[in-house]
């Protein structure tokens, strides 16, 4: 199982939100490109980056710094928020990203999604981020009518080859992660999962490697000194 530490981009700092409530915001560094080093010093070879303002306001206002995020830590790089066009997705994996996550436009636009499957294969992602059963956009901020399972047989009927999946319950709120979800996601679908949302001790990381998952995301848990991230990637290995 891969793991992916996280870093999260409000105003070109480093953040956590609390169950995806931009309200309930903490500022961790002012510097996301010296928390990458951090992790890649740890041995880190894949780094998962949100950028929160593209998210809720559908632009690119960070691109320069994930473009340079990219570059100068010679990381895995998987980035979402805001990616809702094919010239921004061009420039992400032009900048050396390895996949770009769609995440609204994945609900709001089914064709746009299968096309960019077809044309970019493995450097698509989508983020199905779950709240009450059903998939959440633009930030987390809507909730669609569209039901998790639902979401996962059109992703797969498509092609898509792995799926970032959050439960936005679990999110920052380190009380551990919904294993349940994943167990049964993983037991209908043969997409790569990347578990996501309070992933937050080193047993919820010894599961969900268990579960043979594809990947798990470290986000607040290593800001809080709850996982070391050391210890992650040798667990999940």
């Amino acid at each position: 199982m891969n793991i992916f530490p996280a870093i999260d981009i409000i105003d070109a700092k480093a953040v956590r939100l609390f169950k995806g409530d931009y309200n309930k915001k903490t500022i961790y560094n002012d510097s996301p490109l010296s928390v990458a080093q951090g992790f890649k010093e740890a041995g880190a070879e894949y780094l998962h980056l949100v950028d929160l303002d593209g998210a809720k306001s559908g632009d690119t206002p960070n691109a320069d710094l994930i473009s340079r995020i990219t570059c100068e830590t010679g990381l895995k790089v998987e980035i979402g928020g805001g990616i809702r066009s094919e010239k921004v997705i061009e420039r992400y994996l032009e900048a050396g990203v390895m996949r770009v996550i769609l995440g609204t436009i994945a609900i709001e636009n089914p064709e746009f999604t299968e096309k960019a499957v077809k044309k970019y294969g493995s450097g698509i992602a989508v983020g199905v981020d779950i709240l009450d059963g059903y998939v959440a956009t633009k930030g987390w901020t809507e909730l669609s009518k569209v039901s998790c399972d639902e979401m996962f047989k059109r992703m797969e009927a498509i092609g898509v080859q792995t799926v970032i999946c959050t439960d936005i319950s679990k999110d920052g709120a380190m009380n551990g992660t919904n294993l349940k979800l994943y167990e049964d996601l993983k037991s209908k679908y043969s997409i790569d999962i990347v578990a996501s949302g309070g992933v937050s001790s080193i047993k919820d990381v010894k599961a969900l490697r268990q579960m043979d998952m594809y990947g798990a995301i470290l986000g607040k848990a290593l800001y809080e000194g709850a996982v070391d991230l050391k210890e992650a990637i040798e667990v999940a290995k």
